[in-house]
């Protein structure tokens, strides 16, 4: 078995990117790792870029709310791409991408929502 490390970049859960170090994380059987980042343009005039990680079957993104970064692992969705870390939910679907809070409650709808840029 083979170990890849994939470079996830400087971040840190509940701070801003400049104040971290990088991480490394080491994927057991991942053949390359594809790293791809997207700017969206959301509700309100925030501004969140994601930085999507595919390494074989694991995938995750960086989500940076520009207050803090929460790092995401995908978990099942009926349609889309749908990401979990800390209480939050990053879930997209084609060029738009929608931001839960289930610290909100299981029906709350979204905390914001956002179209790719």
């Amino acid at each position: 078995m083979r170990m890849i490390p994939v470079l996830v970049g400087a971040f840190a859960l509940g701070t801003t990117a400049a104040l971290a170090d990088p991480l490394s994380i080491d994927l057991p059987g991942a053949a390359s790792a594809e790293r791809s980042t997207v700017g969206y343009a959301c509700d309100g005039g925030r501004k969140v870029s994601a930085e999507y990680v595919n390494a074989g079957d694991n995938s995750f993104a960086i989500v940076n709310l520009g207050e803090k970064s929460v790092l995401m692992v995908t978990v099942l969705s009926g349609s889309g791409a749908r990401y979990a870390g800390q209480q939050y939910i990053w879930w997209t679907k084609g060029n738009s991408a929608d931001f839960y809070d289930l610290t909100k409650g299981e029906n709350a709808g979204p905390e914001f929502s956002c179209n790719a840029q």
